[in-house]
């Protein structure tokens, strides 16, 4: 299999090298030039000139791991030229950009998936196996929070969708994915303690949103950018009869208050290392279903279900109120 990879950036760097164990051929193409050409050495691929050299290259199927702006194109081309891809979230920048990039997808046969990680990360995955088995007895509580140790740059944060459609966007797919349900509507709340950056983009650099599900459980999530102790991403799973967490292990950055366990390892530094697992899984997924012609195991409308989720809380934060999704669904 031939595989071509959009973006040799710190994502796809990773995703190169996992695809490198996977495939047959990589080949690799970047904006800068120099950048594809560092990657595909390392991995004794082939560069390409440019997007244009990357989809005259003879390909089976497109990894896109380039910047949010240029997803939506590259998507589309993929699709129209036939290779199934895999496109990083989100799979454009806005919801109307979306919308828009559904529009042009349907009717397409040619599948596409989501890198939306967390399905395939082994904790989510378990948490929704037990929902599922109907072990923990009917749910009515999800926590999930996503902690960074350090904020992205000042310059990403204007073009960063909000910390809700950026950060938090994963773990509302996250709540649907496990528990199977939908969102139904969503309150939610934000702060600024940090630098200026966020405030003055008319972000948040913490949040947490309370979401009402189609089956009347309730998600609370959390997010923030500073959380210098580590990286962290947990869910919680209660029910009437037990509960699970996936997330929590030795290198947790948190301790009791008082005496007791103390993490083992060193917390995660970081969102590669967290789930270095589930990046090599789903490009796992992706080359097994462009080998087999099976469906998408994160379809792009599934992209579009946490984004609605996202928008809605957006509104929520700024307005102050409770906002039904059906008001922001199109």
């Amino acid at each position: 299999m031939r595989v071509g990879l959009a973006g040799a950036g710190r994502i796809g760097a990773a995703h190169a090298e996992t695809l490198g164990g996977l495939v047959d051929e990589v080949v690799v193409a970047d904006a800068d030039a120099g950048r594809a050409r560092e990657v595909a050495a390392k991995l004794g691929a082939e560069a390409a000139d440019g997007v244009d050299g990357l989809f005259s290259a003879g390909l089976d199927a497109v990894v896109v791991a380039t910047p949010t702006s240029t997803h939506a194109e590259l998507v589309i081309r993929a699709v129209e030229a036939g290779l199934p891809v895999f496109v990083e979230k989100p799979l454009a920048a806005d919801l109307d950009g979306t919308i828009r990039t559904l529009a042009a997808l349907r009717g397409s046969d040619v599948p596409v998936q989501v890198g939306f990680q967390r399905r395939f990360d082994p904790g989510h995955v378990a948490a929704r196996d037990a929902v599922a088995s109907g072990r923990l007895g009917w749910v009515h509580t999800v926590r999930s929070l996503t902690l960074d140790r350090v904020p992205p740059p000042d310059e990403y944060i204007p073009t960063s969708g909000g910390l809700f459609r950026d950060c938090s966007v994963h773990d509302f797919d996250a709540v649907r994915f496990v528990t199977g349900r939908d969102v139904t509507e969503v309150a939610a709340t934000g702060a600024n303690h940090g630098p200026g950056a966020f405030a003055a983009s008319g972000d948040v650099d913490t949040g947490s949103a309370l979401l009402t599900l189609d089956d009347g459980a309730v998600a609370v999530v959390s997010a923030s950018r500073y959380n210098a102790a580590g990286y962290d991403v947990r869910l919680e799973v209660l029910g009437s009869r037990a509960g699970v967490v996936a997330g929590l292990d030795d290198r947790t950055p948190l301790s009791p208050a008082g005496d007791g366990y103390r993490p083992a390892g060193p917390p995660h530094a970081g969102f590669l290392e967290r789930f270095a697992e589930a990046y090599a899984a789903e490009l796992r997924a992706f080359v097994g279903m462009v080998a087999g012609g099976t469906a998408s195991p994160c379809p792009p409308e599934e992209s579009l279900e946490a984004l609605y989720v996202a928008e809605a809380c957006g509104i929520s934060r700024r307005e102050r109120r409770t906002v039904a999704i059906e008001e922001v669904r199109r």
